[in-house]
C-alpha cells in the first residue's frame, strides 16, 4: 500500500528546490544523483545512453535557462545551437513573452471546457492573419504529432479519399497516425502494421507524386492527402528543388487531393520567412504549426486550413475532428499571442535570414578547410545541417562542441548530420564564438581519426 506521508515528504523537498533562489553544493549533488537514478529506474533504462552527452561526459543537469543559453546546476553554460529542435526561436524565457504568460496565469490558467474562452478566438484570427493565402480555420492541439493526426483526419473528411502520399525520409511525429506517414523505417518497423493506405515517394520528385495519384485512381482508389515538409528536418535539412511545391500543388488541384504542409519545425520564422512555404509561392490546403509557436515557454500546436476543407459535417458536429482537453487553453494561447507579436515587432524571420547567412558562410568556410571531416553544409535561415564523413566523426564533433559549451544534436537518429538551430536572438558575437569552438573541435577530431 502506498505510503502517502512518505511521498508528501519527498515532494516537499523537491518543491523546496523549485522555490529556492539558490542551492547548496550538497543539494546539487543530491539532485544530480537522484536525477540519474530516477531516469534509469522510472523514466527509461536506455535514456542516459541515448543522451550520450550525459553518459559520456560528467553529468550535466539542466536547471535554468535564459536568452540564448541553458545552464547546469553548477552554472555550466551552453550556447544553445539545438534550440529544442526548433522550440526556442525567440530565445529562452523571453521576457516579453513571459510577462504576458504570468499576467494570464494570475487570472486564469485553464478553461472551463464549456464557456467561450476568448484567447482562442484572438489567436485563431492572428494565425489566419499571418499565414499564406486564404488559410483561415484553426484547430489547436498540444504536440506536433497531435496536430498531424488532426490534419490527416481532416483530409479524409474533406475529400472523401482514404490514401495518403508521403515522402521517403519524412518525419511527422511518433503517434500512430503520424508515424504511419513517416518515411523512416527505424521509427515505423516496431509498430507495423500501422495505417495501411499510405504510399511513399522520393522527396523532391513531383512527377512521382503525380504518378502515384494517377496509378491509385486507375485502380479505383481515391487519395485524401499529400503530406510534405517544406524542408525535411529529421532527414537532415533536405531542401527540395525549385518548382517542386508548385508542381505538387497543381497535381493536388487536378485530382482533388488535399495538400498538407507540415510547418511544425520550419515555421514561425525559422527559415527566414514566417512560413517556409511562402518561399515556394503556394498555399496548402492544411498547414500544421508548433514548436516555436508557444514562444519556448508553453506547448501549443495546431492546424489551419482553407475554408472549403471545413465541411458541413464538421460544422454540424464541431467535436468530430477532435476535442483535446488542453488544446488551445488560455495559458498556452497567451504565450502564442505574445510570440506572434514579438516575432512581428522584432522581425524574427529577418533575423533568422541574416544570422543564418552568417552561420552558413562560416560553416561553409570550415567545410572547405576540413574536407576530410565535413561532407557538406546546407540550410535555410537558422535551420542548418552539417553532414560529416561518418556518424562516428559527427558524434565526436558533437561531443567536442558539448565539452566546449555548445549544445547541438544529430538527425537521422545518429550524428552523421548535426543540426544548428539556435534562437533568432543569438548575437553575431555568439555565432562567431560557436564557429571558433566548432573549428577547435574539428582540429581534435581530424587528428584523433587521422583524417
Amino acid at each position: 500500500m502506498a505510503d502517502y506521508s512518505k511521498v508528501s515528504k519527498e515532494l516537499a523537498e523537491v518543491i523546496g528546490y523549485i522555490k529556492s533562489d539558490s542551492l547548496t553544493d550538497e543539494q546539487k549533488e543530491t539532485i544530480t544523483q537522484q536525477t540519474l537514478h530516477y531516469f534509469d529506474e522510472y523514466v527509461s533504462p536506455g535514456w542516459l545512453q541515448y543522451r550520450k552527452s550525459v553518459s559520456t561526459n560528467s553529468a550535466v543537469i539542466e536547471w535554468t535557462d535564459e536568452g540564448n543559453a541553458a545552464y547546469g546546476l553548477y552554472g555550466e553554460k551552453f550556447i544553445d545551437c539545438l534550440g529544442g529542435f526548433g522550440i526556442y526561436t525567440c530565445g529562452h524565457r523571453n521576457p516579453e513573452i513571459m510577462d504576458v504568460l504570468t499576467a494570464q496565469l494570475k487570472h486564469q490558467a485553464l478553461h472551463s471546457q464549456e464557456l467561450l474562452d476568448p484567447l482562442r478566438g484572438y489567436l485563431a484570427k492572428a494565425v489566419a492573419d499571418i499565414t499564406p493565402g486564404d488559410l483561415d480555420k484553426c484547430f489547436f492541439t498540444n504536440g506536433g504529432a497531435e496536430a498531424v493526426e488532426m490534419a490527416l483526419k481532416l483530409a479524409r473528411i474533406a475529400t472523401g479519399g482514404r490514401w495518403y502520399i508521403t515522402a521517403v525520409g519524412a518525419f511527422h511525429g511518433k503517434s500512430a497516425g503520424a508515424i504511419s506517414v513517416g518515411g523512416k523505417g527505424a521509427y515505423r518497423e516496431p509498430y507495423t502494421p500501422l495505417v495501411q493506405q499510405v504510399m511513399w515517394v522520393k522527396y523532391g520528385d513531383a512527377q512521382a507524386i503525380e504518378d502515384c495519384i494517377s496509378n491509385l485512381e486507375a485502380a479505383g482508389e481515391k487519395v485524401a492527402g499529400v503530406i510534405l515538409e517544406p524542408i525535411q528536418g529529421e532527414a537532415g535539412v533536405i531542401i527540395p528543388p525549385p518548382g517542386y511545391f508548385a508542381a505538387v500543388r497543381k497535381s493536388c488541384d487536378d485530382h482533388g487531393v488535399a495538400l498538407i504542409v507540415d510547418e511544425i519545425q520550419t515555421g514561425m520564422g525559422r527559415t527566414g520567412t514566417m512560413w517556409r512555404i511562402e518561399a515556394e509561392g503556394i498555399v496548402p490546403d492544411i498547414m500544421t504549426y508548433g514548436k516555436a509557436f508557444g514562444g519556448g515557454v508553453m506547448p501549443i500546436t495546431g492546424i489551419i486550413c482553407r475554408e472549403h476543407m471545413w465541411t458541413q459535417q464538421l460544422i454540424d458536429n464541431p467535436w468530430l475532428l477532435g476535442s483535446p482537453t488542453f488544446g488551445g487553453n488560455p495559458l498556452a494561447c497567451s504565450a502564442a499571442l505574445a510570440t506572434i507579436k514579438y516575432m512581428i515587432d522584432h522581425d524574427i524571420p529577418g533575423q533568422c535570414a541574416t544570422k543564418g547567412e552568417q552561420f552558413l558562410t562560416g560553416l561553409s568556410a570550415l567545410a572547405q578547410q576540413y574536407p576530410t571531416v565535413i561532407d557538406s553544409v546546407r540550410g535555410a535561415g537558422l535551420m542548418i545541417a552539417v553532414e560529416f564523413t561518418s556518424a562516428e566523426v559527427g558524434y565526436d564533433i558533437a561531443k567536442g562542441l558539448f565539452s566546449r559549451g555548445v549544445m547541438t544534436a544529430g538527425t537521422l537518429v545518429n550524428a552523421q548530420c548535426i543540426r544548428f538551430e539556435p534562437p533568432a536572438t543569438i548575437t553575431e558575437g555568439e555565432i562567431d564564438e560557436v564557429l571558433a569552438k566548432f573549428g577547435e573541435a574539428l582540429v581534435v577530431t581530424k587528428e584523433s581519426f587521422n583524417l
